[in-house]
């Protein structure tokens, strides 16, 4: 079950906690505040003003997370400071500051490195997590390394295997575009990142919460994991984007491709079910049609 709900955000968990919701992970990746054009949002408030909003943001969520439930807050690496006092003023429990680097390019800078990562802060309400599922991949063997190892390698909190939704060749047909070209949304988390945080930290049947759905990612990987999931985003073509592409169930967005990879995982049918993705895959002629009726 994907539930997606329009409005602010704030306004909506307000809602969500009086109704007495409870959930047990939260992807929390918020407008950056870096100028971009959003449709009803401002990119460009004063610093104050928007950790303020942040922290607000973080304990609307907490209040509303089972015990050992996880939030992952993605941001900027300059705004790791922030992001852990947000975290730590609202009670959440640093387990890891995650390292997402990037596979394509650095952003290059005149004073200083080039920036070539991204931050995923994941917390816990209380000290330990209820779940957390310690994932094996068969990762590439480094050059350094003499021999393959055979049941693959335990991920660790540095992510270089999942390649970020770029806007242009590396993207492919990832990334939500219009006719034109251009990206529908003007930030896009790929479905590699989700199917990661929702594997570790989440059972089949448990309850996703993404504040900011954006494009509606997290709903695509949670429908095909067997999970529930709430969506919020304010602004309404979003809004009929994402209940557009949960219907289209587009043959981009499955996370059929990635279970191979996984396959060293302890108990990996216990907590990825095939069942849901032979569902997404009988959806797949209707995509056209839809997507017609979209644009």
């Amino acid at each position: 079950m994907v539930e997606v709900r329009e409005g602010d955000c704030i306004q909506q968990l307000r809602i969500l906690k009086e109704s007495g919701r409870w959930f047990h992970l939260t992807f929390l990746a918020p407008p950056f505040n870096q100028g971009k054009d959003y449709a009803l949002f401002g990119d460009d408030l004063p610093d104050a003003v928007y950790w303020s909003w942040m922290r607000d943001v973080c304990q609307h969520v907490y209040e509303c997370t089972e015990a050992g439930g996880a939030i992952y807050f993605m941001q900027h690496e300059k705004n790791a400071e922030h992001v852990l006092r947000c975290l730590r003023e609202t009670g959440w429990t640093l387990q890891n500051l995650i390292i997402w680097l990037k596979r394509t390019s650095a952003v290059p800078n005149a004073g200083r490195y080039g920036k070539a990562y991204q931050i995923i802060a994941f917390a816990t309400k209380g000290a330990k997590p209820r779940v957390f599922h310690r994932l094996r991949v068969d990762a590439p063997l480094c050059p350094e390394y003499r021999y393959a190892r055979d049941s693959g390698v335990f991920i660790t909190d540095v992510w270089d295997d999942i390649r970020e939704l770029t806007s242009g060749y590396f993207a492919g047909d990832a990334a939500l575009r219009t006719p034109a070209g251009e990206r529908l949304h003007k930030q896009q988390s790929p479905i590699a990142l989700l199917l990661r945080i929702l594997l570790a930290s989440t059972n089949p049947g448990d309850w996703i919460l993404d504040p900011f759905a954006g494009t509606g990612t997290t709903g695509v990987v949670a429908k095909q994991l067997s999970r529930s999931c709430v969506l919020i985003e304010n602004a309404p073509a979003n809004v009929e984007l994402i209940r557009w592409r949960l219907e289209a169930q587009r043959e981009t967005d499955s996370i059929a491709r990635w279970r191979h990879y996984y396959r060293f995982t302890p108990e990996l049918d216990a907590i990825w079910p095939v069942h849901a993705e032979r569902v997404w895959a009988t959806y797949r002629s209707c995509e056209p049609v839809l997507q017609s009726r979209l644009f």
